[in-house]
């Protein structure tokens, strides 16, 4: 690791190689710092981990796919900086990425921040955190990796607020302190707003989108194969007493536009009814 890295960035895979070579090529080709770069490969059959040899990357193995909980609480015992961004291996990170992210964390007196990049996207799902329906290819042998770099930078978007999707920052001692990802959401359906939820509970309140960190995201290339996926939104319901729509939409206010720290919403009114009714759906999916 070059001692001026900014960054320990986790990127679990499974049989992706050819997205994490494009993944890894980006970052270096795209950042304008250095960063510590840690693996975690989850069976690695394809050749993954054999190349990650090869190139003598940080990386962390398990025969098994083990999920994304587990394979990113491994490789951050290897993070060597104070600062852990969770990255998906199907992401192109786009020129000056990490500037946006590093200006925004320097602009701040404290650690307690959550921050996302935004993700541009092939398909436009509806959420307002994303730039959708972007096509810009939906595998590597497609994409138009010139035509990217030419448009990314004037498409449309605002900051954005409740971050929590991937690539996302926090402090290392944000993520020690909350003990990383949740590893009775393996492989881990719904870790995303479970890991904002113990951010919140350990007082933080500034969960910001950055509109110019962009990256490209192709989309599914892990969750959409044939596993055995989580009970995630019960298992949220069941942890922590609230529906996770209502978390993200009642008390981040993800995809509103950015106004600043989240103040501690009034539970009363529709709010009050809305988890009255969570907790009945907490008792009856018991």
């Amino acid at each position: 690791m070059n001692e001026a890295a900014k960054f320990s960035i986790l990127i679990p895979s499974w049989n992706n190689l050819d997205y994490v070579r494009l993944c890894f090529d980006s970052i270096k080709k795209n950042s304008r710092y250095q960063h510590q770069l840690i693996l975690h490969i989850n069976d690695g059959s394809d050749g993954t981990l054999q190349w990650a040899k090869d190139q003598g990357i940080d990386h962390t193995h398990s025969v098994d796919n083990i999920g994304i909980c587990l394979a990113l609480n491994q490789a951050a015992s290897l993070a060597k900086t104070d600062y852990i961004v969770y990255m998906n291996d199907d992401m192109y990170v786009c020129p000056d990425w990490d500037l946006y992210l590093w200006e925004e964390i320097s602009s701040l007196n404290h650690n307690q921040f959550f921050i996302s990049s935004t993700m541009i996207e092939p398909t436009d799902t509806g959420n307002a955190c994303v730039i959708g329906g972007k096509n810009f290819g939906t595998n590597t042998d497609e994409f138009r990796e010139q035509d990217l770099l030419e448009q990314y930078a004037s498409l449309p978007m605002n900051d954005w607020q409740g971050a929590t999707w991937p690539p996302n920052i926090v402090h290392k001692s944000m993520w020690d302190l909350v003990g990383g990802y949740s590893i009775e959401l393996s492989p881990g359906m719904y870790s995303d707003p479970d890991f904002s939820m113990k951010l919140w509970k350990c007082g933080v309140r500034y969960f910001k989108g950055l509109a110019k960190s962009r990256v490209y995201h192709f989309q599914c290339k892990s969750t959409g194969r044939k596993i055995q996926l989580n009970p995630g939104r019960k298992q949220f319901l069941s942890k922590w007493g609230m529906a996770s729509s209502t978390f993200m939409r009642e008390y981040l206010g993800i995809g509103k536009p950015f106004v600043g720290p989240i103040p501690n919403p009034d539970e009363n009114g529709s709010l009050k009814k809305r988890l009255r009714l969570d907790k009945i759906k907490r008792r009856l999916s018991a």
